[in-house]
């Protein structure tokens, strides 16, 4: 019989391109979940680094779906388990952004306003990496993409402040370079009912034109730029910083390891670090709660 001390939720052999964030962040999700869990998969890259049956590299169920309906998928496999006596496996959507920032939002949106109890969890590489790297709106202003090929002109979208805005329970980004802070939001927003949402930072080499070591490297970097801060959302309005970089580094540093970042020019690499400041003072400004580094186990409270 199976226990969680022995249970390992990703096993090798799987699919996933050389440095492929997504895997890591799968194996930290489930390692919290458990094996009571099952997983809403909609058309994604995570389709494919699954595989196919026999050879599949989850130790949990999983239930491939269409590229919209991650969310409504969920909630049907939720109110199934309710029905046959099996309340406590928990149901979780793994969609990447593309499935999440747009062809999924409407399902997502219905699923929050309803509040179902289901945990969401957007894996963000920042554009339709499985179909050759088209853009998204998750893909951050000047990043080159198959489709944006003199760099994205938009800004990334806000997914958080959208999710925070239906009043669900518990919205949170984390990132797989501070797993710590990862699984202690999943443990956080399951012991709440109704719906949460994490949106995850994956970086991926291949998109990102960068080494497949420096996956780790660049999710890392994002957060100490305070380019993809790390928050918790409760209930849409309470808002917690839940890493605060002793150091704040320059944006460049982040963006220069990124072959999709080559073409910038100083000029833009200064524009980009004032968007970046003025959306981190923002969120200070609008923060509750800001816990100074992700080694700190206590929470300073900011003054209102």
């Amino acid at each position: 019989m199976r226990t969680e001390r022995d249970f390992e939720p990703v096993s090798p052999g799987h699919l996933a391109c050389p440095g492929c964030g997504a895997t890591l962040a799968m194996s930290w999700v489930l390692s919290v979940l458990g094996y009571r869990s099952v997983v809403a998969l909609p058309a994604s890259c995570f389709s494919i680094i699954s595989g196919a049956f026999p050879h599949f590299p989850l130790r949990v169920n999983l239930v491939h779906t269409a590229f919209e309906t991650a969310a409504a998928l969920a909630t049907g496999l939720k109110a199934g388990l309710e029905m046959t006596g099996r309340p406590d496996v928990n149901v979780v959507a793994w969609a990447g952004d593309g499935g999440t920032f747009d062809i999924g939002l409407q399902a997502l949106s219905g699923a929050a306003e309803r509040n179902e109890d289901i945990l969401y969890v957007c894996y963000d590489n920042e554009a339709y990496m499985n179909t050759g790297n088209q853009r998204s709106s998750a893909t951050p202003r000047h990043a080159w993409t198959t489709t944006t090929p003199a760099g994205e002109a938009g800004e990334k979208k806000d997914i958080l402040s959208i999710m925070a805005a239906h009043g669900i329970p518990y919205a949170a980004t984390a990132s797989i370079a501070y797993p710590e802070d990862l699984k202690e939001k999943v443990a956080r927003a399951m012991a709440l009912r109704g719906t949460k949402f994490i949106h995850i930072l994956c970086p991926c080499p291949t998109g990102w034109r960068m080494p497949q070591d420096m996956t780790i490297t660049a999710a890392r970097l994002a957060v100490e730029s305070c380019s993809f801060p790390l928050v918790e959302v409760e209930g849409g309005r309470k808002i917690l910083v839940t890493h605060r970089p002793a150091r704040k580094i320059p944006v460049g540093e982040y963006l220069k390891i990124q072959g999709r970042f080559g073409h910038l020019t100083d000029e833009t690499l200064q524009t980009a670090q004032r968007a970046v400041d003025e959306r981190w003072e923002r969120l200070l400004a609008a923060a509750h709660e800001v816990r100074e580094n992700r080694r700190t186990t206590g929470r300073k409270k900011k003054a209102r």
